[in-house]
């Protein structure tokens, strides 16, 4: 029997929300965030340099950093911007921000 990432109560595997806590657990098993890929996207486009879109998917200490750094002069937000177009970038939790 599976358990709930969040609340880590056992779950019935068919189910999408926990009954416990109602944490989606789907988006978990598929590695799929459930941060929007689009507002991840808008987000290093406008406010890259100011680390808005790491507060967004939960990387609050880099975001930091790319606060205090403005983006590590521009060099990682354009990074960012590139890792998030391709698809590739990672919330929090280690899962793909996809659109």
């Amino acid at each position: 029997m599976p358990y709930c990432s969040n609340c880590g109560a056992e779950r019935d595997p068919q189910t999408k929300f926990c009954s416990s806590c109602g944490q989606n657990n789907k988006s978990s098993e598929t590695g799929i965030s459930e941060k929007s890929f689009v507002t991840t996207l808008v987000l290093v486009v406008l406010l890259g340099v100011l680390g808005v879109h790491r507060f967004y998917v939960g990387k609050t200490g880099t975001g930091i950093l790319m606060l205090l750094t403005f983006g590590g002069l521009g060099i990682w937000s354009l990074v960012d911007t590139i890792v998030i177009a391709v698809q590739k970038f990672k919330d929090s939790k280690g899962l793909l921000i996809k659109a």
